[in-house]
């Protein structure tokens, strides 16, 4: 059995931060994480490949989205190598100090975080949307804040994303890939800058997106953390002594291994992180006196999208960064609705796949391959379509647990979310009014979405809690550090542990508490 001093399950925001402070002090890390290392010929943007991630077949398809559907409630997730930061929307921000007002252990506050809060900026090399390349869906914003009246709320968002201040639409070919300056990081990574191409879900093929791979974990790297995908952990096991063992599958070799660690820190956000736990309780019998909080105090963070048409307006939603605006109603002067609007975009897999098709070899220099080129470039099939999107304090009306499946009722092994939908009605409802209104002011024709009129269900890529921090263990399952009560040498550093909706896009506060975290154990 192989021994580790720390180990790491996962590499998103709070397993990458874990894995670069703790390796820059020269402590012995190992970072195991479920999905692939992604090159940027793999992208799905790029190879168009690898779409999706298979919980129940991960060793045969272990692609980029995991999309899981717990009915009333579903959860996009991203798989490889810096977890999250792989499919999010760029959106490095912080959310206002109100937020922190209630529901956290006593030493979270917005001014314990702000150092934090600043450091995570500096790593991502988080930036704005400079003015001259403000996007039509960004000017659109602008506009329906100006006529309600609320212009004031208008704001460009910080991204972690690398502009280059010469690029301008007007450029020949504005959006080729060529327009995209080589530059190096603070991390020794090269990357590229933003050609406003719309991939930034599907994996930016410049690489000017500022992903975990290239700047926390490459830290790490540098400074001796050993990374490895393609491994899924299945349990935890405490032994005399102290020392925790891991039952990990690697999914490249088809083989189960265990490790030995003297501290293991579980990383796999929101979903993994509370589903691994709640097997070792509730099924391998293994953590049994994890907190009965587990699983519970959930929010979706009252993520919604309404799409909205404008028959003689280009709006352009495949070029551009994803998101670049917003609206801020965070203060509850909407009834006492709390949200924040956004712009959204949409990858152009048309033209990518077009793209792609006109650079086979068979095809390059042909007619043919001149013209499929052309037409990818020319693409944009949803050049009026608005994609009004937003987050929204909701309340924490989620619970998962473990049930039986009904073809094997003896096993107790399916992970399921209860979701009360009327603890995020109020936040929800508020953003899709809001939505309608906005569309409405500027001309175009929208439809709050029938699976939310009608029954209720919502997506969310940003799922908060299951793990939730706290001062006692009646009330959360890790304290203000991420150690999981109980289990000293436990801990859980990641969106699991967030113990409320922050109404706006969770990754850089989830980052801080990592920061804070690692500054804890000095």
């Amino acid at each position: 059995m192989e021994s580790i001093n720390t180990l790491i399950i996962g590499s998103g925001f709070g397993g990458s931060v874990m894995a670069c402070r703790l390796a820059e002090r020269g402590e012995p890390v190992v970072v195991l994480e479920r999905g692939r290392r992604w090159r940027p010929e793999d992208y799905p943007s790029v190879s168009q490949d690898h779409w999706f991630w298979d919980e129940d077949e991960p060793e045969r398809q272990n692609g980029w989205l995991d999309f899981r559907y717990f009915g009333d409630m579903s959860i996009a997730l991203g798989a490889g190598v810096g977890g999250g930061s792989l499919i999010y929307a760029n959106v490095s921000i912080e959310p206002p100090a109100q937020v922190f007002e209630r529901g956290w252990p006593e030493a979270i506050s917005h001014a314990a975080l702000k150092p934090h809060y600043r450091t995570v900026g500096r790593m991502l090399n988080v930036q704005s949307l400079p003015d001259r390349q403000w996007t039509p869906r960004t000017r659109l914003m602008h506009e329906s804040a100006d006529k309600l009246g609320h212009g004031h709320r208008f704001r460009v968002v910080p991204q972690a994303v690398t502009f280059d201040p010469d690029w301008h639409a007007g450029l020949d070919d504005a959006f080729d890939y060529r327009h995209s300056k080589p530059w190096t990081n603070d991390q020794g990574q090269r990357q590229g800058t933003c050609v406003h191409c719309g991939n930034c879900d599907l994996g930016c093929p410049v690489q000017a997106k500022n992903t975990l791979d290239l700047n926390y974990l490459a830290r790490a790297e540098e400074k001796g953390a050993d990374v490895r995908p393609l491994q899924q952990v299945r349990w935890i096991r405490p032994l005399e002594g102290g020392d925790y063992e891991v039952g990990v599958r690697d999914l490249d070799a088809g083989a189960w291994r265990r490790l030995r660690a003297r501290r293991v820190i579980v990383a796999a956000g929101s979903v993994g992180s509370t589903e691994l736990l709640l097997r070792c309780r509730d099924q391998y019998k293994t953590l049994p006196r994890l907190s009965r909080a587990l699983g519970r105090g959930w929010t979706s963070n009252g993520d919604f999208m309404t799409p909205a048409f404008y028959p003689d307006r280009d709006i352009a939603p495949t070029r551009g960064p994803t998101i670049t605006s917003a609206i801020d109603y965070l203060d509850g002067s909407d009834g006492g609705a709390r949200y924040f609007v956004e712009d959204g975009g949409i990858p152009d897999l048309l033209g990518n796949w077009l793209d792609r098709a006109g650079r086979h070899p068979r095809l390059a220099r042909t007619r043919l391959g001149a013209a499929l080129l052309e037409y990818g470039r020319d693409s944009n099939p949803f050049a009026g379509m608005m994609l009004w999107f937003g987050q929204a304090i909701d309340g924490p009306g989620g619970e998962f647990s473990l049930a039986r499946r009904w073809y094997a009722p003896w096993k107790k092994d399916r992970l399921r979310l209860k979701w009360d939908y009327r603890f995020a009605e109020k936040a929800v409802q508020g953003l899709a009014n809001r939505h309608l209104r906005l569309t409405e002011a500027t001309g175009g024709r929208a439809m709050t979405p029938a699976t939310w009129r009608w029954f209720r269900n919502l997506v969310t890529p940003h799922p908060l809690g299951g793990c939730n921090m706290a001062d006692t263990v009646k009330q959360g399952v890790v304290n203000h550090a991420g150690e999981v009560f109980n289990y000293p040498g436990l801990y859980v550093v990641d969106g699991a542990t967030v113990p409320r909706a922050l109404g706006l896009n969770p990754s850089r506060t989830i980052a801080a508490l990592a920061e804070h975290a690692a500054a804890c154990w000095r």
